[in-house]
């Protein structure tokens, strides 16, 4: 059984930082596109960062980019994202997504749609 689980999020002031963490199980972790989306309430739910696990690129939003760090402990099937200088706007329910199975032959989508399996998402705050 697919599972993902986010944890990690919390309440800072503004230009805190935060690590989140996502465990994944229940299908072969490396080679498979996740992702980190977003979403605030009344807001459509947006791309963070996508990787392709096991040691591939990370590619990341502009509203992010430079801010963040995505990485990974395969060992442990375990997806990060370190989020620096954050802002109000930051403030949204994080979630960890992969797509299973891999596709090998093909670039990672960035829609979320594309995404079959979600966690629970984490919750970050960040206060002015």
């Amino acid at each position: 059984q697919v599972q993902l689980v986010e944890s990690g999020g919390d309440s800072v002031p503004a230009g805190g930082s935060l690590r989140l963490s996502c465990v994944a199980s229940g299908y072969t972790y490396r080679g498979v596109c996740m992702g980190w989306f977003r979403q605030a309430p009344g807001k459509e739910r947006e791309r963070v960062a996508i990787i392709r696990t096991g040691g591939g690129t990370t590619h990341y939003a502009d509203s992010v980019k430079g801010r963040s760090t995505n990485s990974e402990d395969a060992a442990k099937n375990t997806l990060y994202l370190e989020m620096n200088s954050l802002k109000p706007e930051d403030t949204a329910m994080y979630y960890c997504a992969a797509e299973v199975p891999a596709r090998f032959s093909e670039l990672c989508y960035i829609v979320p749609y594309k995404y079959n399996y979600w966690g629970q998402g984490t919750q970050v705050t960040v206060s002015s």
